[in-house]
């Protein structure tokens, strides 16, 4: 999948500051973070031998000091031109805890040279999950949907192979200036991608579930045919000021 212009900042920010590092052999990886208003967040490891942060966690610790909120997207890279490093398991389990739907940047087939990204639960499948985390939830849009989402027009989403449920979230929209809109999430129910009717989907004459469904794989694009998917319902929990 093709990296957004935001993600390759998150990249860029990563590599550029690991390219300073190397002196110090304490301190050899740099990540970076963005979050739902397009600030970028960085760090750097600190290794000890008793045991010492990654550069994923210090810049996670770096955007709360900044009262950032959710994450989006998070990168890593090492000195040297090692170029971008994958989580070790600690950090994708700390991540999948505070920032369920962030998308981590990992490096392509080896040789390649390229980059994917790739929802944090897709880094940690059957994954225990703390019970007492309480992540800030987020729903990402397609920045298209924004005006409907603002004006209430909007108010379903079907989604496959993401973690929600009823309760408060905030709705991202990706790759653009608009900040995050509060929502309350009001319902999730599943059935299968066949069993999608026009009905379930609240779709206005003249539109089709088959146009519904190629939209959807367009997001989805491995999202196979007997698919279980989740119908989510929202509103808006506060007027945009």
């Amino acid at each position: 999948m093709d990296l957004y212009d935001s993600e390759l900042q998150v990249v860029a920010a990563a590599q550029s500051l690991a390219a300073t590092l190397g002196a110090n052999v304490n301190h050899t990886v740099a990540a970076a973070a963005m979050d739902t208003y397009g600030h970028i967040h960085t760090g750097v490891n600190v290794h000890h031998f008793n045991g010492g942060p990654c550069a994923e966690l210090v810049a996670i610790g770096n955007a709360v000091a900044a009262e950032a909120g959710p994450l989006v997207t998070i990168a890593a890279a090492g000195c040297g031109y090692r170029g971008l490093l994958s989580p070790c398991g600690r950090c994708r389990q700390v991540i999948l805890d505070l920032y369920p739907d962030t998308l981590v940047v990992v490096p392509g087939p080896e040789g390649s040279g390229s980059a994917e990204i790739a929802p944090i639960s897709a880094l940690l499948p059957y994954s225990y999950r703390h019970p007492d985390s309480a992540p800030q939830r987020l729903l990402r849009f397609h920045p298209g949907y924004y005006e409907s989402t603002v004006s209430g027009q909007k108010t379903l989403t079907v989604r496959w192979q993401e973690s929600h449920s009823p309760g408060p979230a905030l709705a991202y929209f990706e790759h653009t200036e608009h900040g995050p809109l509060p929502v309350d999430i009001t319902s999730v129910d599943t059935c299968r991608l066949s069993e999608l009717t026009p009905q379930l989907l609240h779709l206005r004459e003249g539109s089709s579930v088959d146009s519904y469904v190629a939209n959807l794989r367009k997001h989805y694009p491995t999202m196979p045919q007997d698919a279980r998917v989740d119908i989510v319902t929202f509103r808006l929990s506060a007027p945009n000021i």
